[in-house]
């Protein structure tokens, strides 16, 4: 039986990005697919929960890009712009992952491309002075993905 909205299979960990908001890295499941989600999360009177920002890759899509993400120097400062992969999601979207600048600060962009209408909304943009957090969880990741086959969940 498929599922008919996103379930949480497991939470891999958050880090925080601002008061009140944090990035979450979860495995996720859709229709029968799983998935990982980069998303962040609130917390304000009005509202806490997921916020339009993120992204869902593939378990083919993380398996790829671990070692580039792994791979970047700690120190934000070393990490020269440049785009780590473009990977296909299904036909005709792929995510684009980048080093690069967005008002004037330096991030890790997490973007989806479409090919009839080109760079969507969907993505998430990281600060680099996060850079090891993400590391570490992706990281985790991948540790997750290896004990516990994806089919398993």
């Amino acid at each position: 039986m498929f599922e008919s909205s996103f379930t949480l299979l497991r939470d891999i960990g958050s880090f925080p990005v601002a008061p009140g908001e944090e990035i979450r890295f979860t495995i996720d499941a859709y229709h029968g697919f799983r998935y990982v989600s980069i998303r962040r999360y609130v917390q304000s009177d009005g509202f806490a929960g997921a916020t339009r920002d993120g992204v869902t890759l593939t378990v083919e899509i993380v398996q790829a890009l671990a070692p580039r993400i792994l791979a970047l120097p700690d120190d934000p400062h070393s990490i020269a712009p440049a785009q780590l992969g473009k990977f296909a999601k299904r036909p005709g979207i792929c995510i684009v992952v980048s080093v690069g600048e967005f008002k004037g600060n330096r991030g890790l962009d997490f973007r989806q491309w479409q090919q009839d209408i080109g760079w969507t909304k969907k993505g998430i943009w990281i600060a680099l002075d996060k850079i090891k957090e993400v590391k570490e969880l992706f990281k985790k990741t991948q540790e997750a993905l290896a004990e516990q086959p994806v089919d398993d969940f």
